[in-house]
């Protein structure tokens, strides 16, 4: 019944350009059209009526009678593209992949199948090429982008992986945009004028830029553009080939630092062949400090220079290099210049090698310096000896104050021990009500003593502090008057019959940033050896004076004054005139005062006459400086 239609049929498979094939539900071959055999390579004749698994390489046999039979309860059309993996048999043997459409018919209620093939061979082979040459792309170590030229600003269209991570952009900010991203805002670049020309005219190019990642960071990049013609000649593409060469950019920095530490060193360096002894190169300093030029060196040898040098003895002596048993070679030696005079020198030579040949290298010192040293080291000596005769006479002086110390603690507290030890036996006999007067006598003196003791335990205190730097000063705002009313009531306890001290006037408003513990303790000292070396009866004036930055304190006695030849030390610890010897005191608390003043920022002064009075004024900052 097929053949009823023969003519028909071959008409329209005749008007069909793949390769055509009619199979019935046996998978029997019903017809073929002309470029089908050209595809397998067999005549009609050899293929009517053959089973299909003739053009069906053996190892799809079994997988394809299943297939097969499904398509045909299916009845649906089908196309089997490249992607699925179809493959064909030759008359030759040739396997070859395949483009399948698949189209089942009825006729006369009998099912065939019409099967349009493709050979793909052709089109895998150049996905194949194309492939590898991605992958190629993709693995090299440069950057590659190509450009397409046609488009406006030769937009980017393909970049591979080590672009990407070479610039660290994504792929949305770099597909469709003109390289010139990688330049920022540092357009002004002599590669970048000959790069824009060369795309102008659609030529190769060659251009070391600076180029920035997305980071910010700036990379060197040495660039190769091609350009890609079409048959016509029309430039279609170009092609952009990146190699990051910062490393080797700084590599040579390196190199010109190290050639410019090697030329500009003060040392004097020279390098010189290992056979022939002749100098390659010398360096600036030890041409200047020689005296001859390069050229005029590099006829030269190392003999030349040292005085009284003879080959056979260098050679030697240098040998031990040659053969390894040693590493490094330090001697002295006497260098002549090229003007006649020498000089001393240390010199530390190594072999290495230069451009695969052995050279000595040699780092020249000149040690006339050194070779003074004699003559330093006298006068360090002579320097030391000083030093030393300063130290002991420190130390004499610690001695002297180690024994006043001890004579001061013997005198000042056994005086003041004896009185409250008597003072407190006597009181115990004091009991009837008209002896309250001689009882109250000697309850003041106790207090006078102890309070005489806690001084001084206070000064002690005070001056280890200061020696170990221990003092910790902490500042706050304070009102003066306050300091002051505390200091005088101390103060008027202990006055002598017919004493009184003269308050300061208009100090109300009057404020301070500063220690006020210590500032207290300033005043106590003064205001208490005002009271202590002045007679009964007598007046001790106070002021205070305030300007935007200083407080001045003015303590005046009219008691035994200070003897001209001991104002001097007045301020030494543990000194006393020696017009008041027989006065309880510790000679320690104007030393305290000075010395904290002197943290504070501020100052002390006096004048004194023997006999007439002494004046203390005193200055410090109203704000202290934290």
């Amino acid at each position: 019944m097929f053949q009823q239609d023969q003519e028909i049929f071959n008409i329209l498979l005749e008007m069909i350009s793949e390769g055509a094939i009619i199979v019935d539900s046996h998978q029997r071959i019903m017809e073929v059209n002309a470029a089908f055999e050209g595809i397998f390579g067999y005549t009609k004749k050899e293929l009517m009526g053959r089973d299909l698994n003739l053009l069906i390489p053996s190892n799809y046999h079994k997988n394809h009678k299943t297939y097969f039979k499904k398509f045909i309860e299916r009845g649906k059309r089908r196309k089997m593209t490249e992607a699925s993996d179809i493959y064909a048999l030759k008359k030759d043997g040739t396997i070859f992949p395949i483009e399948i459409e698949l189209n089942p018919f009825l006729i006369y209620d009998k099912t065939y199948v019409i099967g349009l093939i493709k050979d793909i061979s052709e089109k895998k082979e150049i996905k194949k090429n194309l492939m590898l040459r991605t992958q190629a792309l993709q693995s090299s170590n440069n950057g590659i982008v190509i450009t397409d030229a046609l488009k406006y600003d030769n937009p980017v269209i393909y970049f591979n992986s080590t672009f990407q991570k070479l610039t660290g952009y994504t792929q949305e900010e770099i597909l469709h945009k003109n390289c010139r991203f990688l330049q920022g805002e540092d357009t002004e670049q002599k590669g970048l004028d000959a790069l824009r020309k060369a795309i102008k005219n659609g030529e190769s190019c060659q251009a070391r830029l600076r180029n920035y990642k997305k980071d910010g960071s700036m990379f060197w990049n040495d660039l190769y553009v091609f350009p890609i013609t079409d048959g016509d000649g029309v430039v279609t593409n170009f092609i952009g080939i990146l190699n990051d060469i910062t490393l080797s950019i700084k590599e040579e920095e390196e190199r010109v630092h190290l050639a410019s530490i090697f030329d500009e060193s003060l040392n004097e360096i020279y390098v010189f062949d290992a056979e022939t002894l002749k100098f390659i190169n010398v360096n600036y300093g030890a041409q200047k400090n020689i005296g001859y030029s390069l050229d005029e060196l590099k006829e030269m040898t190392p003999i030349d220079l040292i005085a009284n040098g003879e080959e056979p003895e260098f050679k030697n002596f240098i040998d031990v290099l040659l053969k390894g048993n040693v590493e490094k070679l330090e001697f002295e030696s006497m260098y002549r210049r090229k003007d006649g005079s020498t000089y001393p020198v240390e010199v530390h030579l190594q072999l290495s090698t230069l451009n695969g040949k052995d050279v000595f290298t040699a780092i020249i010192l000149d040690i006339t310096e050194r070779k003074n040293y004699t003559t330093k080291l006298e006068r360090k000596v002579e320097k030391r000896t000083h030093q030393l005769e300063i130290a002991l006479n420190k130390e004499k002086e610690l001695n002297e104050l180690k024994t006043k110390f001890l004579s001061l603690v013997s005198h000042e507290f056994k005086t003041p021990l004896s009185a409250i030890l008597t003072s407190s036996e006597l009181l115990s006999k004091y009991q009837l009500t008209e002896q309250q007067e001689k009882r109250e006598k000697h309850i003041k003196t106790i207090d006078d003593k102890v309070h005489f003791l806690n001084n001084i335990i206070n000064d002690f205190l005070s001056v280890e502090k200061l020696e170990t730097g221990k003092v910790n000063y902490r500042f706050d705002q304070f009102k003066l008057s306050k300091v002051v009313n505390e200091v005088v009531y101390d103060a008027n306890m202990l006055l002598k019959e017919g004493q009184q001290i003269k308050y300061p006037e208009d100090i109300d408003d009057l404020s301070l940033y500063q220690d006020e513990k210590i500032i207290q303790l300033i005043l106590s000292n003064l205001l208490y050896n005002a009271v202590n070396y002045s007679p009964e009866g007598s007046t001790i004036e106070l002021y205070v004076r305030q300007n935007e930055k200083t407080t001045t304190v003015t303590v005046k006695d009219n008691g035994f004054g200070i003897p001209e030849e001991d104002q001097k030390h007045i301020f030494e610890r543990y000194f006393r005139a020696h017009n008041v010897t027989n006065i309880q005191g510790t000679g320690i608390g104007l030393n305290i005062v000075k010395n904290h003043l002197e943290n504070l920022g501020g100052s002390i002064y006096f004048e004194s006459e023997e006999n007439k009075g002494t004046t203390f004024v005193i200055a410090f900052p109203n704000r202290a400086q934290q």
